[in-house]
């Protein structure tokens, strides 16, 4: 049998206890502060993903509205910490921007999302990118600026013609930010419609025919002329009848030629 243990020996095990304890919370306190930066970034990470979903569906309940510019204050809520699809925050701003027909500020947020997206991405932000180029083109021509609506026309067929083959897939479209709209057929009639465009602007302006003069009005008679007119013919007939009817010296009676 083991002895009993004495006074002595049960101070030993406490302290060893003890220190054991210490040791244990040293370990968790560096792990601790060892992985807490992995922890801030773990939160910040799902508070930026739940703010991006926050902010995206509120600028697209604006948009859908018409208040184009609280869709666009939503979707510069997305620009913080933009690192999950990064080309996300400057299309929905462009395409406020675009909304609230501010175009050339609309231009270069879409250009510069197109920068950032990769893949399908880049079919929905090429489609409204050249939409925006398109309705710049529109503004020229209203203002009579022919040859700035063409360039324009053309800038937004080259966006249009770069468009990746991938974009008429059934992928593309489920990834689309409106399922409504058919891309295939978007990016088909868009292109259409621009070299239409394109080729009127660059068609030479049809002259406009010239105006034939109006031919002068014959002036007419006044009535005195005319009475007068009529008595002049009523005496030659009584002076014609008189030759016929042999009135005259030496008349034969006889019809005379006319």
């Amino acid at each position: 049998m083991t002895a009993p243990a004495t006074t002595q020996d049960a101070s030993a095990a406490a302290s060893a206890l003890l220190a054991s304890n210490r040791r244990r919370r040293r370990i968790r306190r560096w792990i601790m502060i060892g992985t807490l930066p992995l922890t801030l970034a773990a939160l910040l990470c799902v508070g930026k993903l739940l703010s991006m979903y926050a902010f995206a569906h509120q600028a697209v309940s604006a948009y859908v509205v018409d208040d184009y510019s609280g869709s666009e204050a939503s979707a510069r809520g997305q620009e913080f910490l933009n690192w999950f699809e990064p080309y996300k925050a400057p299309f929905n701003v462009g395409t406020a921007l675009a909304g609230s027909e501010r175009l050339p500020e609309a231009r270069a947020k879409l250009e510069e999302a197109l920068a950032l997206a990769h893949g399908l991405e880049v079919c929905g932000v090429r489609v409204n990118l050249a939409l925006v180029i398109e309705r710049m083109g529109d503004a020229a021509r209203s203002d009579g600026d022919g040859g700035k609506a063409a360039e324009l026309y053309a800038e937004a067929l080259t966006v249009t013609a770069e468009t990746p083959p991938e974009c008429d897939s059934d992928e593309a479209q489920k990834q689309s930010s409106d399922p409504q709209r058919d891309m295939s057929k978007s990016i088909d009639d868009l292109e259409d419609r621009l070299k239409q465009k394109q080729q009127e602007q660059e068609q030479p302006p049809q002259e406009k025919p010239e105006e034939q003069p109006e031919e002068q009005e014959q002036p007419q008679p006044q009535p005195d002329k005319l009475e007068e007119l009529k008595d002049k013919l009523e005496q030659g007939t009584q002076e014609r009848d008189q030759r016929q009817g042999g009135d005259e010296p030496g008349g034969s009676g006889t019809d005379k030629p006319w």
